[in-house]
């Protein structure tokens, strides 16, 4: 049987821990923290449902209670922007407004009932490898400082989120996006409103001329308020204050829309600054390993799509290894498959966050590029259809299987490249061409390979086609 050892206890971690224990795999998981421990990060995505159904520990995050979140409104320039995935998509596409410390912890002990071993406290601090592949991982405990060594896995999944284990402190070859150097700075109130046309349980997107804000509505009454701006600005802001404290309330004031929204609101007394720096590591996967979510890349927060990606990630980082030890398919091959459906999604998200950040563009021109972004075979009439797709991390969902639940069919690529040709054909006069950026072939597969991802009846990878002659 094969064994797997996963790097960190967040929604990645934990994800990849059960789907691979539920398919017959040993796994043990390291965390660096005791859960549950706080973390940012509330506003959670519709295709996060389907993947913790996969996992089994749907119902159990269902019963805790959370905000159910059906959308969002950006108020952005002058404009308003509603995406009500409900009127969209139905009533079943709907995510949370989650407390992540509860959340994640749910999560974690999900993986530990259904068969996983979790020890937490456990702080990583190095992986050794022998030639490109990982054969040991040296870590202490962060109680009683004890250092222990773990050699016994075939497989090594790195969910450690920012702190990179891989990537940013073995192979150190993490990007910066230039663009991207944000800084967060963020609250809690109790009380609030928002915005009148939010869908149900939506949050608010509120943008400024230095950066932009976030309203989430939490369980209780309490809202998450959080304010973005280049790290440049954050640092021209922070020198007028005395506080951290001080410089959110008045950001807050600042803001007529904010500040009319929790007119009704008290401040709950502290402020968390974390810096938001966007970031791709150069590989996503190699002999033996797989990054999963932050731990690879990390996208601007501004359409809450940091679950959606770790879970995504995690989805097909365990069907990878499912794959690789049933022999359905060879290593080389999981790593191909990895690399192209994870960094595909990651680029189209980026797309669209830098579509979103040049403020001069309005909502109709920019819903175009969203349509122009998800596979060509869905077509929506209404012309926000496409950016509510995904914004909900349905694209992502779709791109590697059809969305009835069965397997991507190959007549797929042939369908969309036609589709690919009709667009080009209609595309509005003047409209830029943005053929680099529609998906290819290899966001529904690995086009080398010819693979792509099922479900049902159970997680894994399969073949398309003969595999590529070199």
């Amino acid at each position: 049987m094969s064994k797997v050892l996963v790097v960190g206890g967040g929604p990645g971690g934990s994800l990849a821990a059960t789907l691979l224990v539920r398919a017959g795999i040993s796994v043990t998981l390291l965390e660096r923290e005791t859960f549950p421990r706080y973390h940012v990060g509330e506003s959670l995505t519709s295709s996060c449902r389907v993947m913790m159904d996969m996992a089994g520990v749907l119902d159990k995050v269902d019963a805790m209670g959370f905000t159910s979140r059906r959308g969002a409104l950006l108020r952005w320039g002058n404009e308003d922007w509603t995406i009500d995935w409900h009127e969209l998509f139905g009533p079943d596409v709907r995510g949370w407004q989650v407390e992540r410390a509860d959340f994640d912890e749910v999560l974690l002990r999900n993986a530990r009932e259904q068969g996983a071993e979790v020890i937490e406290g456990a702080h990583v601090k190095k992986v050794v490898f022998e030639g490109d592949r990982p054969v040991a991982v040296d870590w202490v405990d962060a109680t009683t400082r004890t250092p222990h060594r773990v050699d016994d896995f075939d497989y090594l999944i790195d969910a450690s989120g920012r702190a990179g284990v891989l990537s940013a402190q073995h192979f150190r070859d993490r990007r910066a996006h230039e663009i991207f150097r944000n800084v967060a700075v963020w609250g809690y109130w109790d009380g609030g409103s928002l915005l009148p046309e939010t869908p149900s349980g939506g949050l608010n997107v509120v943008s400024a001329p230095d950066g932009w804000y976030w309203v989430i509505p939490l369980r209780d009454e309490q809202y998450s308020i959080g304010f973005v701006t280049h790290k440049t600005r954050f640092t021209e802001l922070r020198g007028q204050f005395s506080s951290d404290e001080e410089m959110l309330q008045h950001l807050v004031q600042k803001s007529d829309t904010v500040r009319d929204l929790l007119s009704k609101g008290t401040f709950l007394g502290r402020a968390r600054v974390e810096q938001d720096y966007s970031y791709v590591a150069d590989s996503f996967s190699g002999p033996g390993y797989f990054l999963v979510g932050d731990a690879a890349c990390f996208l601007d927060p501004l359409l809450s799509t940091g679950v959606h990606l770790a879970m995504y990630s995690a989805v097909l980082a365990a069907a990878s290894v499912i794959g690789t030890a049933s022999g359905d398919i060879s290593e080389a091959e999981a790593q191909g498959f990895y690399e192209s459906l994870f960094r595909n999604a990651y680029a189209r998200l980026i797309v669209l966050v830098s579509g979103v950040y040049e403020q001069y563009k309005g909502k109709d021109n920019y819903f175009w590029l969203a349509q122009r972004l998800v596979r060509e075979k869905e077509k929506y009439t209404r012309p926000n259809g496409a950016f509510a797709e995904i914004s909900a991390g349905l694209s992502d969902l779709r791109d590697a299987r059809d969305a009835r639940g069965t397997s991507v069919m190959p007549e797929l690529l042939q369908e969309a490249d036609q589709a690919r040709q009709r667009a080009d054909r209609e595309a509005p006069d003047g409209q830029p061409n943005f053929t680099a950026l529609r998906i290819e072939a290899s966001d529904l597969y690995d086009a080398a390979s010819g693979l792509y991802l099922v479900t049902t009846p159970s997680l894994g990878v399969r073949r398309a086609s003969a595999p590529a002659r070199s």
